[in-house]
């Protein structure tokens, strides 16, 4: 027997959704953007964790000058809060200086 099931019930059995997560550069006076990393995660959480660690060998790559932001951002926790708190409230997050995006189930990038 079917029976139907209301598009607000959650689905036990289904998968969340992932956060798309990209890490990429994008050269002054181009177009194009270089890809440094992408992963799937399946929460804000495991999303602002894999930021921060793809940001470390990111930063470990630049002269001083230019990793010094990134590394900023590394021990900025109020950036990690209000990141944590876009993606847990469905928006995606981005960086100022490095483009690291996340986006959150069912966003388009």
């Amino acid at each position: 027997m079917l029976t139907h099931t209301p598009a607000d019930t959650p689905d036990p059995n289904r998968r969340p959704s992932p956060h798309r997560c990209r890490a990429t550069a994008h050269l002054t006076g181009e177009v194009r953007w270089i890809p440094l990393g992408t992963t799937d995660t399946t929460s804000p959480c495991s999303a602002t964790h894999w930021l921060r660690e793809r940001t470390r060998p990111i930063t470990d790559q630049l002269d001083t000058a230019h990793a010094r932001p990134g590394r900023h951002w590394l021990t900025d926790e109020r950036e990690h809060e209000r990141a944590l708190a876009c993606l847990t409230a469905g928006t995606g997050y981005t960086s100022a200086r490095y483009v690291l995006v996340v986006s959150p189930p069912g966003a388009t990038s």
